[in-house]
């Protein structure tokens, strides 16, 4: 396998309404020089603040990530993070016009089917694999949700999803260097379940969410019926949000990653606590 860095071949454009705040963003996706990493470029404000994906920039994990530096934020990136780490793009410039990167169908699909087609651009630079001295694991008592991080010779991930439903029982998925990421998590959709709508609401999240960008789960199957692109779609589309948050390490982590019952306030308390430790 080739383990140079790479970017994407051209600017691809996206559009459309934020999960949580509801409001509408256009969305560039550049290519960025090598050693670049993942930048955010906030182009409606003054002087267009660059937020780096990196993990001591995450401010908010109410149900998404959100980065914040110098007052320029960025809401929800981890659909897009996780599409990148996925398909081994190592540097990329992303330039959004609002605070929330757009929802689209609430998977990473959308964004693998555009670089794809045109494939990467490899930038002749070795790749900046991660490597860790020792382990760590990050719990949290009161929900029983863990996730630890081992050194490896190469990335993996493996995720447990275990919400006491009857609907979704416990669900085991994996990804490593060899998964077909684009066809086996990308197209797998945010979930919630029905009983946790009115208070996501009062809380002031969810603005933008519908059935065409979100699977919601009842006690006895799906809102509406959807077709379920695999039986295990939510533990797959926890196990993509996983990989969005770990790629705030920074680069692509030499290391075994396993998480049970995970989310986005312990993927990013572990990403973090990781940053700290190579410090």
């Amino acid at each position: 396998m080739n383990m140079n860095q790479h970017t994407i071949k051209q600017a691809y454009h996206f559009e459309g309404k934020g999960l949580h705040t509801g409001t509408y963003a256009h969305m560039t996706l550049l290519p960025a020089p090598a050693n670049s990493g993942i930048l955010f470029r906030r182009t409606d404000l003054p002087g267009q603040p660059m937020v780096e994906a990196l993990a001591e920039f995450v401010t908010n994990t109410a149900r998404s990530t959100t980065l914040s530096f110098e007052g320029a934020e960025v809401v929800t990136v981890e659909h897009i993070l996780s599409a990148l780490m996925g398909l081994g793009v190592d540097n990329a410039l992303i330039e959004l016009d609002n605070r929330e990167v757009p929802i689209l169908d609430g998977s990473a699909r959308l964004y693998c089917e555009a670089i794809l087609k045109d494939g990467l651009e490899d930038q002749g630079v070795a790749r900046r694999f991660i490597n860790i001295p020792y382990g760590l694991e990050v719990r949290d008592q009161r929900s029983g949700s863990w996730v630890r991080i081992e050194p490896a010779d190469a990335p993996s991930a493996d995720v447990t999803v275990d919400f006491n439903s009857p609907v979704l029982g416990i669900q085991e998925t994996h990804w490593d260097l060899q998964t077909d990421y684009a066809t086996e998590i990308a197209v797998c959709r945010t979930f919630c379940f029905y009983r946790e709508i009115e208070a996501l609401i009062k809380n002031n999240l969810i603005k933008g969410g519908d059935l065409d960008n979100a699977l919601v789960v009842t006690d006895e199957g799906y809102l509406g019926n959807p077709t379920l692109h695999f039986p295990d779609e939510c533990g797959r589309h926890k196990l993509l949000d996983l990989l969005g948050d770990i790629r705030l390490a920074g680069g692509y982590l030499n290391a075994r990653i396993s998480a049970y019952k995970s989310g986005h306030t312990i993927n990013t308390k572990a990403v973090k606590a990781l940053r700290a430790l190579l410090k």
